[in-house]
């Protein structure tokens, strides 16, 4: 597996850490880790991107609208939460789900399943 741009959407700090930390130590470049719906869609639209990691809601509001622009452009992502399918936005809760707490050997077999 090759070394990719993973955007990483986390709004709580201390496991936006944990995921990045996990992603660089196994050599992918991390975009963020960004806490909020807007700063995400700015990553999106600003940045290549291979493959991205969200939080099911970000301070209580659906990332759906992350999920929909990624969507759009063609950019696979997996859900990192601790919610059920059943707390993920309607159109996306067949998506991959890694469940909250994470092992690191999830969050980095998602990102090998982005196709590059």
């Amino acid at each position: 597996m090759g070394a990719r741009r993973i955007l990483v959407v986390e709004d709580e700090f201390l496991i936006a850490l944990d995921i990045a930390g996990v992603l660089e130590q196994a050599g992918h470049q991390v975009i963020g880790p960004h806490g909020s719906i807007a700063e995400a869609l700015r990553a999106i639209e600003g940045q290549e991107v291979d493959g991205a990691l969200l939080d099911a809601n970000l301070a209580g509001q659906p990332v759906g609208t992350i999920a929909d622009a990624l969507t759009v452009r063609r950019i696979p992502f997996a859900f990192v939460s601790g919610y059920g399918r059943d707390q993920l936005p309607a159109q996306y809760r067949a998506a991959p789900l890694i469940k909250k707490p994470f092992m690191a050997k999830d969050l980095l077999a998602a990102v090998g399943a982005f196709a590059k």
